[in-house]
């Protein structure tokens, strides 16, 4: 899937699109809490595997139970088609862990 950058009107769609990520100094951003590292770190695991799937890869920390997610997209300057779809992974991962 090749990255297409995402029009002012997309973008302002993504509120409703990804209501768990929020805009943050241009990136899609969201928090999750897990219950201790391990259940933090197997999450990381499965949205490494779905980010080299879509060969696009997140901006990302972990700290004890958190984690903390930024996409965006470099090639384009901003937010892309790949963005989107990735962070629509990371939902339903998400939602499959009840984070």
């Amino acid at each position: 899937m090749a990255a297409q950058p995402l029009s002012s009107d997309a973008i302002a769609l993504l509120p409703e699109q990804l209501p768990s990520w929020t805009l943050k100094e241009g990136k899609l951003h969201r928090e999750l809490r897990f219950a201790d590292f391990s259940e933090a770190f197997g999450f990381m695991a499965r949205v490494a595997l779905a980010a080299e799937r879509l060969n696009h890869h997140p901006e990302w920390s972990n700290v004890w139970n958190r984690v903390v997610i930024n996409l965006t997209t470099h090639d384009c300057g901003g937010l892309s088609s790949l963005d989107l779809a990735l962070a629509q992974r990371i939902d339903a991962l998400a939602g499959q862990r009840g984070a």
